[in-house]
């Protein structure tokens, strides 16, 4: 049998559509439930009922297009960590505008080469966060003021407009626009019993912060689809802190990055949960024994997801179909996906590229202003994701690997040419290499290998590619070797890299 597993079409989505109304139509049902919580530890939490939440999205969308903004238009959202993000986010999208989101974390030039690209009719803009010349700014009070403007009508329209757009590193070595019609939402349907196993009475706590991807779906956009109650800690919270959080405001599902799952039990005993059913991790690879140990440390399990910017999560373990720990999981209903290789799907058990149904309704519409970059990415009917796995005859997937260099920090991909770039004309580099090293079980970090002269101080290589490229992206530790390996076309052989790693380095 051939590596396939399809377990039917999805639901059509609506028409016409909007993904902010979709989004809030079930708080909208039920305006005086807590929406939001944002809490911290030894303080009280802000709570945002439904009906605050509705009429802030409302009135800020109103605010938009009363400031000459028209459906269509981009909006660069460059903004920190608190409650103006999915409510500018939400607000954008519900009035027919095209947000982009961005780490906090950005530098200036990267931040300048979105608004080159994208040419935003306006930006967003916390003063905190660094930001670019070239479009209107709106800074974080007149935004927050905007909220008490009458509302506006939602913007109805096919499924397929586009929503919203978000980035990601390419393989090319330069972040790529992924571009996502309103449609995106209807698709995470599938993950409510495919992943979470989330219900309209749960409190879902997320880890991370108001402006990442993950915590805006996962942690946001979900839980309200279905008029749950979010839980978001506030900036700063240590993991430490997290497990009394959890207890204290009677969290019943937690999602976090595997790292926070690996802090949270090293730096502290974990209290009783009795109101915790699961866990959710995404992001990378959660390891065996960090699975291990939350399930003794908490008695619940962790559900992992698989899944990239092109589409979210596409495959998982949920609390009804529970997997080996040791893989993926299997796709979600409503889902279609292979395992190809050379010449197509190949059998069960046997290594491929895993790829998604094009028409899947998660996907992107493509990488914006890139139409050869997309269409490298489809193969008849397959979009092909670069990451190597191989499916046994239960549908259950199992990783191994990239097809490419590409590196996971955190939960962002990253790619090395990118890295490289940023490091090229460091004084006393002649040639530079990235790659991902593993420095103990579970925890891996970006490494940069160069060639110069002599060693260099790794804090002068920091202050280098500090201006240049955002936290997540930098290397943590920096290696002077001999020569590079280089294949026979003088190609840099990345993954050879790892060989010239000093075992007694410390980390």
């Amino acid at each position: 049998m051939f590596s396939i597993h399809d377990t039917g079409p999805a639901a059509p989505c609506p028409d016409p559509f909007n993904m902010a109304a979709h989004v809030l139509a079930a708080g909208q049902a039920n305006p005086s439930k807590v929406a939001v919580s944002i809490i911290g530890p030894g303080s009280a939490s802000e709570d945002w009922t439904y009906d605050a939440l509705i009429r802030a999205v409302r009135g800020t969308g109103a605010a938009l297009l009363q400031a000459g903004c028209v459906p269509g238009d981009i909006i660069l959202m460059r903004l920190g960590n608190t409650i103006d993000f999915p409510i500018a986010y939400l607000a954008a999208i519900g009035v027919g505008l095209v947000p982009v989101p961005t780490s906090a974390a950005l530098t200036t030039p990267e931040v300048q080469r979105i608004v080159t690209e994208l040419s935003p009719r306006l930006i967003l803009r916390d003063a905190d966060v660094p930001s670019a010349p070239g479009a209107p700014e709106i800074g974080l009070a007149t935004l927050r003021a905007m909220r008490a403007t009458p509302p506006a009508d939602w913007h109805m329209g096919d499924a397929d407009q586009l929503g919203y757009i978000i980035y990601t590193s390419g393989t090319s070595g330069t972040p790529r626009a992924v571009a996502h019609g309103h449609r995106a939402i209807w698709a995470r349907q599938m993950m409510h019993d495919g992943w979470y196993g989330l219900t309209s009475q749960d409190r879902l706590l997320h880890a991370g912060a108001f402006n990442w991807t993950y915590t805006m779906g996962t942690g946001l956009m979900d839980p309200w689809t279905l008029g749950a109650t979010a839980l978001i800690p506030t900036p700063g919270t240590d993991p430490s802190q997290l497990g009394a959080l959890l207890q204290t405001h009677r969290a019943t599902i937690f999602a976090a990055a595997p790292g926070v799952y690996r802090q949270m039990l090293a730096r502290s005993t974990l209290p009783p949960l009795p109101h915790l059913r699961h866990g959710l991790s995404a992001g990378e690879k959660l390891s065996r024994d960090t699975q291990t140990d939350w399930m003794a440390a908490t008695d619940t399990p962790v559900f992992e997801a698989y899944g990239m910017s092109e589409c979210s999560t596409f495959i998982s373990a949920s609390p009804s179909a529970p997997c080996d720990p040791n893989t993926l999981g299997r796709p979600q209903p409503g889902r279609k996906v292979a395992i190809i290789g050379d010449d197509g799907p190949v059998p069960h058990d046997t290594p491929g590229v895993i790829a998604i149904d094009r028409a899947d309704p998660g996907l992107m519409r493509g990488y914006l202003h890139q139409p050869d970059a997309t269409a490298e990415r489809f193969r008849g009917d397959w979009f092909m994701t670069g990451d190597i796995g191989a499916m046994d005859a239960t549908g259950q997937i199992t990783y191994l690997g990239r097809n490419d260099d590409m590196m996971n920090a955190g939960g962002y991909r990253v790619s090395p040419l990118e890295v490289e770039a940023a490091l090229a004309g460091a004084p006393g580099i002649h040639q530079a290499g990235v790659t991902q090293i593993e420095v103990k079980p579970g925890t891996r970090i970006i490494a940069a290998f160069y060639t110069g002269p002599a060693p260099l101080d790794d804090a002068t290589l920091q202050a280098y590619v500090e201006p240049q490229l955002a936290r997540y992206k930098q290397p943590r530790a920096y290696v002077h070797i001999p020569q590079m390996p280089l294949g026979a076309n003088g190609k840099l052989l990345r993954r050879r890299l790892p060989q010239f790693w000093p075992a007694t380095r410390p980390h």
